[in-house]
């Protein structure tokens, strides 16, 4: 809601602006004051074609266009410098008006139409071949910009530009843990298009181009967290689907401790044994919008309105098994005779540590890993694991009373919400819609012993004000992922990848390139 009395507050000031300019550029005051109207003024007094103001009408397009009619109204009043194109930019309402209250200011025309008509001045003495003309026209140029000035407005405008692309196209991430392998490996750089599932708008408005949440080397947060956007996603033609590998914003991520290696959540934090929380005592807790949380890669095994289950690490969707990707991974015990070199496990793409193990360790290998192992030496053996959650609170939905049993390899079934459906809440289930009520959909929720209490009013059913996903790691074994943190909302949907650029082994370019990974399409991993 600020943003939105912000934003109304800045068109009434813009529109009061126009009113008072539009006099001295001849067209009447009262035009700055119809909506629509007063930009198709604006853009006939900077010499542009009336139509032109329809752009604005273009989401994202509209920004560039915007900020070129600011600037070329400021230059329409001679004022041709950096500087002043700036201050354009950042205060117009309150530059229009220095502008229209000044005596010395001037209104000198289009600028559009009278730098193109200076332009073809100079191309005509060119032809002429009259060099007198020519360096009094080159030295009187009111347009001509100093390379100082031509650098600073290149590095700018590519910084938005880059900053655009990044923000509404495409972006660049890199896979740091092994929680997708063997499909995305650690040390694989990939593009992500943020336009796969329509192009999410961004919530946090002020931040520091081409970056996420942290400025490197000072150690703060990259944004300011006011004002807010609603959210908005707009072109979206798709919608995910399951089996997709999908970047997402960490659902828990909203209040962190942040440590040299990780983020933890708050809840993730409350929940490990004691001994673990006093590695925290004293900790900034850092709260971040949405958009400014982690970035997560993982696959979408599970959409609105169907029902997960895992099975002796067999996933199955509404009781039926999923269609597995051929290289998911899980834990195995590796017990040899002799140590095995790092040549063998490059060779079959195991990530390590150190140049040898000792006779007898634990890796995360896919089936054909499984395989290339044991075909080394007959007394390899290569034997499957079943790791156990570290306390009965610490997978979702975080209530073992209720959900009892529930491991990495069998856990289920769940419920995977959707917008628009209806569901019974009570005391034995709440645990598992708790936070989609609280956070994910911005309600009061009060749990009491005489029942579930939302926005002060007694409960007994709940609809859901948009679709939510269950997004697993392929290394089933080694990932954090919903098993953990339970449902991905779906204004936390980023992206899908298009393809790895670049890849090195163990993330580590003295490790080697993998080049048979390098431009590898992500269609079908």
């Amino acid at each position: 809601m600020s943003i939105l009395i912000f934003l109304i507050v800045y068109y009434l000031l813009l529109s009061i602006s126009l009113f008072m300019i539009f006099p001295k550029c001849g067209e009447k005051a009262v035009y700055g004051l119809i909506p629509g109207y007063n930009f198709v003024i604006w853009a006939k007094i900077v010499g542009r074609k009336p139509l032109h103001a329809l752009w604005l009408l273009v989401p994202i397009v509209s920004f560039f266009i915007y900020f070129g009619l600011v600037i070329d109204l400021a230059r329409s009043f001679n004022r041709l410098t950096f500087l002043d194109s700036t201050l354009a930019v950042l205060f117009a309402p309150i530059y229009f008006m220095f502008l229209a209250k000044s005596e010395q200011e001037q209104y000198v025309g289009p600028t559009v139409i009278l730098e193109r008509e200076y332009k073809e001045k100079i191309q005509q003495v060119e032809k002429e071949k009259n060099e007198y003309q020519l360096k009094k026209l080159h030295a009187k140029n009111p347009y001509k910009k100093s390379s100082g000035r031509e650098w600073a407005e290149a590095a700018v405008f590519s910084i938005f530009v880059a900053a655009f692309i990044r923000m509404f196209m495409v972006e660049a991430f890199t896979i740091p843990t092994s929680s997708m392998e063997g499909s995305l490996l650690v040390g694989d750089y990939l593009f992500v298009s943020k336009m796969s599932y329509g192009v999410r708008m961004p919530q946090t408005v002020i931040q520091v181009p081409l970056l996420h949440n942290r400025i490197p080397f000072i150690n703060r947060e990259s944004y300011l967290k006011n004002p807010q956007l609603p959210y908005r996603r707009f072109f979206q033609r798709n919608e995910v689907q399951a089996g997709d590998l999908v970047v997402f914003n960490w659902p828990a991520g909203d209040s962190i401790y942040l440590t040299p290696t990780r983020s933890w959540s708050v809840d993730q934090v409350r929940r490990m044994p004691s001994e673990h929380q006093a590695n925290f005592r004293g900790q900034k807790i850092i709260s971040r919008p949405m958009d400014k949380t982690d970035f997560y890669i993982k696959r979408c095994v599970a959409g609105p309105g169907s029902i997960f289950e895992l099975r002796d690490g067999n996933v199955f969707i509404d009781g039926e098994p999923f269609d597995e990707p051929k290289d998911i991974q899980f834990r195995y015990e590796v017990i040899s005779n002799a140590p095995i070199s790092t040549n063998t496990f490059n060779r079959l793409d195991i990530n390590i540590l150190s140049d040898y193990i000792p006779r007898k360790k634990a890796f995360h290998l896919n089936q054909k890993q499984v395989e290339g192992l044991r075909t080394l030496d007959d007394g390899i053996m290569v034997n499957r694991l079943r790791p156990t959650p570290e306390s009965p609170y610490h997978l979702f939905p975080h209530d073992p009373e209720n959900f009892p049993g529930f491991t990495w390899d069998d856990y289920g079934p769940i419920p995977i919400p959707g917008r628009g459906e209806t569901v019974q809440i009570d005391h034995s289930n709440i645990a598992l819609y708790r936070r989609i009520i609280n956070v994910y959909e911005d309600n009061d929720l009060d749990v009491r012993a005489d029942g579930i209490y939302i926005n002060g009013e007694l409960a007994t059913e709940y609809t859901f004000q948009q679709n939510y996903y269950w997004m697993v790691g392929d290394n089933r074994h080694n990932s954090e992922d919903s098993r953990v943190w339970g449902y991905v909302p779906e204004d936390h949907v980023v992206g899908k990848p298009l393809f790895i650029f670049f890849s090195t082994r163990n993330a580590n370019m003295r490790d080697g390139i993998r080049w048979n990974r390098v431009f590898k399409s992500a269609k079908g991993i």
